[in-house]
């Protein structure tokens, strides 16, 4: 079967023809680039005039949020596309690209062409309660559906199936943190493949400081903002979004390219707030865990950024996490083990990110299910 893959970012969009074969995914063309989603319609004509393979089966989103009703891959209809609109408010830099992509789709596609969704938080949907609860009223809780719902499942998923390919016999109850690196970060703790915390929560801004959005916040804070600022709801979620994290550090950019070449203070500030953060929350997933058998590094920075994973990991050889520095220096957009392989030191893997291979699987069996085969 053939499927094209779209994956919307926050910052980017990564365009891949997927074709599957029983358990084996190729794909034959891929594109990724920062067009913006009021781009879709052109990018996909051009995309689409470059590709001379057979028909495509389906089209396959990521999409980042489907809230607590939609927790598995669905073939996208009315109702669907409507929650994934309701969602939009707490996933304002991820769900209306989702929108526009799907729309674009079938616009350019046909509407008898099958839209299937992915989603991000479905991966936490098994999050424990004492992981996925706020300390708020329960039946607030219980009436807005607020609880910690987990982003960047399909980064998290695909560098733990790609680290248990590699390690067959180690992955069995294995403990994993992995770090999704790139314009939005995250990080996960997991058991045998099964995410027990992670670092988004609500939405997509909690956790580590990212590139333009701030990350863990104390809550009086803004209330502080609103207060003395008289910020507006739209306001207040612009600056978190869109004018915070390492942009708002620097002052200069959200580039971490840009920001490890500068030698201006508050770049250098920058880097080391958001490595900080990063080391805090390995930390804190070492004690939830009981230790660690493998850390894996994706995402773009995370794959292609030697001196990022160096300084977060810097000063944790008490956890036996120690760098081989020559390896980290050449796992540069590659997959690398990165740590000494010898006894007693814990593997650290760059793992790069294959989203697209989740999104096919997941589109392969959404049409092989009986429940389609019903609804044709």
């Amino acid at each position: 079967m053939k499927f094209l893959t779209v994956n919307a970012g926050s910052s980017s969009i990564r365009l891949v023809m997927m074709e599957t074969a029983g358990a084996t995914s190729t794909r034959s063309t891929d594109y990724h680039s920062a067009r913006a989603p009021a781009e879709a319609s052109a990018v996909l004509r051009e995309f689409l005039a470059n590709e001379t393979a057979s028909t495509v089966h389906a089209v396959v989103h990521r999409v980042v949020h489907g809230g607590e009703r939609l927790v598995q891959s669905c073939i996208i209809d009315d109702d669907v596309e409507a929650e994934i609109s309701k969602l939009a408010s707490v996933a304002p830099l991820h769900n209306p690209a989702a929108l526009a992509w799907i729309r674009a789709c079938r616009a350019a596609l046909g509407k008898d062409l099958p839209q299937i969704a992915v989603f991000d938080t479905a991966f936490y949907r098994g999050l424990p309660l004492v992981a996925l609860t706020y300390a708020l009223p329960r039946a607030l809780c219980e009436r807005l559906a607020i609880r910690r719902y987990g982003f960047h499942g399909l980064a998290h998923q695909a560098m733990w199936q790609r680290w248990r390919a590699l390690r067959p016999d180690a992955a069995a109850h294995a403990r994993i943190i992995s770090l999704q690196l790139g314009a939005g970060c995250s990080i996960t703790a997991m058991r045998d493949g099964n995410p027990v915390d992670t670092s988004m929560g609500f939405s997509p801004l909690e956790g580590l400081m990212m590139a333009t959005r701030s990350g863990d916040l104390d809550p009086g804070l803004l209330l502080y903002l609103q207060r003395t600022l008289s910020m507006s709801p739209e306001r207040m979620e612009k600056l978190l979004n869109e004018e915070s994290g390492l942009l708002g550090v620097s002052g200069t950019s959200a580039d971490m390219r840009a920001l490890l070449a500068s030698n201006d203070a508050a770049a250098r500030l920058a880097v080391e707030v958001y490595c900080y953060r990063a080391r805090k929350y390995i930390g804190a997933y070492l004690a939830v865990l009981g230790g660690v058998d493998a850390i894996l590094f994706g995402g773009g920075i995370g794959e292609n950024a030697p001196a990022i994973r160096e300084k977060i990991l810097g000063g944790m050889q008490w956890a036996h996490l120690s760098l081989d520095f020559e390896a980290n220096r050449n796992a540069v957009g590659i997959e690398m083990r990165i740590s000494p392989n010898s006894n007693g030191c814990v593997g650290i893997w760059v793992i790069p990110v294959d989203e697209a291979v989740i999104l096919a699987g997941e589109a392969q069996a959404v049409l092989s299910s009986p429940k389609f085969s019903d609804s044709r």
